[in-house]
């Protein structure tokens, strides 16, 4: 069992960098309102505040119980959150926004951990009016600017739909936009990227779409909670595999020197190589939302029931090379030690 265990251990370490943990630079978990610390930006220009109920908008301390969606942290853990939300009342732009710590400034080199929730507009599958939006989580940006491919993009970014409801639902973006302004790296022109592949599967379907059998396999479809569907008629049914609404998943950006690994739930998503980010605007992150489509939502819960939610967010330092080379060494030791003959 011993040697079965170190075999574990040392093939997760390697392939897994994200499970060294090093020493925590910041962590946030918005049980109290971090409205004055948060620094709000939008597409819609800077007229847009965070709380004006119109464009984009942005809760601080927002209590995700009241709409029937359970902890982050279990049974009995805190139900506060950051909620955002893309084209308030619904007026069927093309706009998002996001969300960053005010100021900060992040090591070069950093982990990045995020829980989080994507709601949408039943019925499901195929989703209410207007029901297709985009969750982000970028790195090695200003924090001072809307990290929304439409208007800009300072880093890396990884969108995903909550619904699947595009052909392009796993995306993921760079402030150089290699393949066009405010496209995603295209899978074909930059092997490697996307973890399900450089061409369409089997059946035909994307590298980024959900339906592709890289994300229906790691991804199974989910109900809206049975206390939501309580609160909201609308919400019956199941997403399709593939689709990451209705549960907490574990998003993670690994942010080195010369490449960005993405994660959610311990899969690969991607790496993007520094050839493709020749700069970064800062040393920031950013959450947020955005509406992709030029249609709006024709529910009148809209506004309960469409946005993104981050909790636990937390930033690691990444070890040193030198020890980095001491944690792997160790693990291959330890492997080695427990490998060798027993004496005759």
């Amino acid at each position: 069992m011993r040697h079965t265990k170190c075999i574990i251990a040392a093939a997760a370490l390697l392939a897994f960098p994200c499970l060294t943990r090093a020493d925590q630079v910041y962590a946030e978990n918005f049980d109290t309102d971090q409205t004055p610390f948060w620094t709000f930006n939008s597409s819609a220009g800077s007229g847009d505040l965070a709380a004006d109920n119109s464009n984009n908008e942005a809760d601080y301390h927002f209590d995700y119980s009241t709409v029937g969606i359970p902890s982050a942290d279990g049974p009995g853990g805190s139900t506060f959150g950051l909620k955002v939300e893309a084209n308030i009342p619904g007026t069927g732009v093309f706009e998002g926004c996001s969300a960053s710590p005010t100021g900060l400034t992040l090591p070069d080199q950093y982990i990045l951990h995020v829980k989080v929730w994507q709601n949408t507009i039943g019925p499901m599958p195929s989703g209410g009016s207007g029901s297709t939006q985009v969750t982000n989580l970028a790195v090695g940006v200003s924090g001072t600017s809307a990290e929304f491919p439409g208007t800009g993009e300072g880093g890396v970014q990884l969108g995903v739909t909550g619904d699947g409801g595009s052909t392009q639902d796993w995306r993921l973006y760079t402030g150089s936009f290699p393949d066009g302004a405010g496209s995603t790296i295209v899978p074909s022109a930059h092997p490697g990227t996307y973890a399900a592949g450089d061409a369409a599967d089997a059946n035909g379907k994307d590298p980024r779409a959900a339906e592709n059998v890289y994300y229906t396999t790691r991804f199974p479809g989910q109900s809206p909670p049975a206390a939501q569907a309580g609160l909201f008629p609308s919400q019956t049914g199941t997403t399709e595999n593939g689709a990451p609404a209705f549960a907490w998943h574990d998003w993670v950006m690994v942010k080195a020197s010369d490449q960005i690994t993405v994660y959610v739930d311990g899969k690969l998503i991607g790496t993007v190589n520094s050839s493709l980010f020749p700069t970064f605007a800062g040393n920031n992150f950013a959450l947020g939302q955005a509406d992709i489509n030029a249609t709006s939502s024709a529910d009148s819960n809209a506004r309960s029931l469409l946005f993104g939610l981050f909790d636990d967010v937390q930033v690691e330092s990444i070890p040193e090379p030198a020890s980095m080379s001491l944690l792997l060494m160790g693990g291959i030791a330890l492997l080695t030690q427990r490998r060798r003959p027993r004496p005759a």
